[in-house]
């Protein structure tokens, strides 16, 4: 499977379909950082995405900007990408305007990545939510496609750090059958793709959390 040429159509067919004019759009894919409020570190670790996209390039032959860029998510400017991470410590706080621009962004093809950096797990479940009232976050089996999309994870999702101990898990919500928040806890990828003399994680460590970065993006650009 040609995933760069996948990788393009969906980012082109996102944003002809969105309410923004996709001539602002170029063909490199980015995976920018989701701006909320409520006191959570949404900024922290900023070079995760940058060595995730540059690892995403090397692997798939998908083209990515490798820069670390954000969005707020009381603008319509999430509409201009079709994957958005969101990551913290602490509180998630949406306004009832947020709640309704994400949700019409998950309702018409988007995808949320979230990744509990500690300390986030209560906010992000309440405030979700109230993004799909009709439905509370599911677990995903370890045959879920999300797990071999490009790598092979067998166990589910991979133990980058420790935090309490608890066994990572990876959780879904959905809409018309398709998964478009993909919620990782007790696991913290994330922290594994920034460089590594912020968390000191061992090579091998490091390698498995963008292995399984590349899986998320995969599946949410080729579903």
């Amino acid at each position: 499977m040609n995933y760069r040429t996948i990788a393009l159509l969906f980012v082109s067919v996102f944003c002809l379909s969105s309410t923004i004019d996709a001539q602002q759009v170029t063909s490199s894919f980015k995976l920018p950082r989701l701006k909320y409020s409520g006191g959570g570190d949404w900024y922290n670790d900023p070079s995760a995405e940058v060595n995730l996209l540059r690892f995403l390039r090397d692997q798939t032959g998908i083209n990515t900007d490798p820069v670390f860029e954000f969005v707020d998510l009381s603008s319509d400017n999430i509409f201009l990408y079709p994957m958005l991470f969101l990551t913290g410590h602490g509180t998630v706080s949406l306004s009832d305007a947020e709640v309704k621009r994400l949700r019409a962004y998950l309702q018409n093809g988007g995808f949320l990545y979230i990744d509990d950096d500690y300390g986030l797990d209560a906010s992000i479940r309440k405030e979700m939510k109230k993004v799909f009232p009709e439905q509370n976050f599911a677990e995903l089996p370890f045959t879920h496609g999300i797990y071999s999309s490009f790598f092979k994870f067998a166990n589910g999702v991979p133990k980058t750090h420790d935090h309490d101990g608890k066994f990572p898990q990876g959780f879904g919500l959905f809409h018309n059958g398709r998964l478009c928040v993909y919620y990782t806890y007790e696991s913290n990828p994330s922290d594994g793709w920034a460089d590594k003399e912020v968390h000191n994680d061992p090579p091998a460590k490091r390698e498995e959390a963008l292995k399984f970065g590349v899986n998320i993006v995969v599946w949410a650009l080729t579903h």
